[in-house]
């Protein structure tokens, strides 16, 4: 199966060592050049620089690891050729051609996978069975707080010129770090309604550095989602309260925990041996192999990565005109 990369980031090389990992050697790397990472690890690895001629080598998939505001120059070529793509998240950072998207998929063949690579960690997994099982009773909130300090994510590069940092790369704290938007709505369904606040005060950046957004889902749970690229050391972890107990998961051990207030003790679930955070990509890069291959459906759709990007812009528009957006 021929794969192409697009895009060499740390992203990028993170899926590309993973196809490595996973047994793939016919590899296809598309990239302009511009990235900070050396390239002794490519130097096997064909290389173009555009899309046409990407595709003139006809991959069986393509894997979308380029900035944010370039996906879909990537994704929708790739889809009418009738390639499989796995899709960074978000899709993009605006609706404005995600139709396009659609249709490209539908008219090319191929098939999608969102990557949200949180819906294979083993932590929300047991934590959503637990949703399922009715083991907290009636959902009163939920609080999701990510902060992560972004000067410290790629020592090897000045953090201000990442995608992450720049508006015409569709960069910002509420895009990046949009994983709750997805693992929230897996475990709660789609949102009502939701109201936001946004900030550049900390890292005096071009685009949001801290967002709180307040959701209400279409069940009446309540939902506070924080993110921000500022707190150290860093923190990502869930809080579910409900009438028969709480749920509380943490990305830095993996751990999920169940209270259960009639015994007054903790269920406490850890991660498998050998687990590390590069699982979650390995596992998400396997599935999409078997989606390909169509052994599998999709875990997460480019519906269901539609569903977040729709959140994202109503989020920013929440805060920049102070209203509450209603869906």
């Amino acid at each position: 199966m021929k794969i192409l990369i697009a895009g060499y980031g740390s992203i990028g090389r993170r899926h590309l060592n993973n196809l490595r990992a996973l047994g793939q050697t016919d590899l296809l790397l598309l990239r302009s050049h511009r990235s900070t990472l050396s390239d002794v690890d490519i130097q096997d690895v064909p290389v173009e620089t555009t899309i046409e001629a990407a595709l003139a080598h006809q991959p069986r998939a393509v894997v979308i690891a380029n900035p944010t505001a370039l996906h879909l120059d990537v994704a929708i070529p790739a889809a009418q050729a009738g390639c499989s793509i796995l899709m960074e998240k978000p899709v993009s950072h605006s609706m404005s051609r995600v139709e396009e998207l659609r249709r490209a998929l539908t008219s090319g063949g191929g098939v999608l996978l969102s990557a949200f690579q949180y819906r294979f960690h083993p932590g929300l997994r047991q934590v959503k069975r637990w949703l399922q099982e009715d083991q907290i009773g009636v959902i009163s909130s939920v609080k999701s707080h990510w902060g992560e300090y972004l000067p410290g994510w790629h020592p090897w590069e000045d953090y201000r010129s990442s995608y992450s940092a720049r508006v015409d790369l569709g960069g910002g704290v509420v895009n990046t770090l949009c994983h709750p938007f997805d693992y929230l709505r897996w475990m709660f369904g789609e949102a009502e309604q939701l109201v936001a606040s946004t900030s550049s005060r900390g890292l005096n950046l071009p685009v949001e550095d801290t967002a709180d957004v307040l959701l209400r889902y279409q069940g009446g749970v309540c939902a506070n989602i924080h993110l921000d690229y500022l707190q150290r050391p860093g923190q990502h972890d869930l809080l579910i309260t409900g009438s028969a107990g709480t749920i509380r998961w943490s990305n830095t051990d993996g751990s999920a925990k169940r209270y259960d207030p009639i015994h007054d003790q903790w269920e406490e679930v850890r991660p498998p041996e050998g687990f590390e955070r590069n699982t979650l990509f390995l596992e998400e890069m396997a599935h999409f192999l078997r989606v390909v291959e169509r052994q599998e459906a999709p875990l997460c759709t480019l519906e269901d990565g539609i569903a977040v990007l729709q959140l994202t812009e109503a989020v920013h528009r929440s805060a920049r005109e102070g209203c509450l957006v209603k869906f």
